[in-house]
């Protein structure tokens, strides 16, 4: 399998993405700890395949499990904004994507970023894609070797 088709096969998963940012965004305003409940409430009005629907559940239960981690992590990152200051959508965006270049290490950092901006321009502000961006860069470039720190 060639690069390009590895890639590939990880952004085939956008649906999944789309799935667990749709699922901690509404969970953020309730109880994260209902959000089980909410990702099938709203994978019931998608359609999207079992292997999709799995993803997201893998990707939210990393990010709700060690998202006092990743906000940290975030925290570090994000020169001069605070996590409650930034948009809803673009903190969402960005816990996933700690989540998945931490937790799903089989998954290219190039993909994992690429795919959150996407969500961000998509779903976000004109400005959201180049803010998720460069905090996702940032925390690349400083090394997986965080990983070690974030243990779920």
């Amino acid at each position: 399998m060639t690069d390009k088709q590895h890639d590939g096969n990880f952004k085939n998963r956008r649906h999944a993405r789309e799935l667990a940012l749709q699922t901690l965004y509404a969970c953020e305003s309730g109880d994260m700890g209902e959000w089980n409940v909410m990702l099938v409430r709203i994978s019931e009005e998608s359609a999207i395949t079992d292997e999709n629907r799995l993803y997201a559940r893998n990707l939210v239960q990393a990010t709700v499990g060690a998202i006092a981690t990743i906000d940290e992590c975030l925290a570090r990152h994000a020169a001069n904004w605070e996590l409650k200051r930034m948009a809803a959508l673009d903190r969402n965006v960005l816990r996933l994507a700690v989540a998945e270049l931490f937790y799903f290490t089989e998954v290219p950092f190039k993909v994992v970023i690429d795919e959150a901006v996407e969500l961000a321009k998509t779903y976000g502000t004109d400005e959201s894609g180049r803010f998720v961006n460069g905090i996702l860069d940032s925390i690349h470039k400083e090394g997986r070797g965080e990983k070690e720190t974030l243990d779920v």
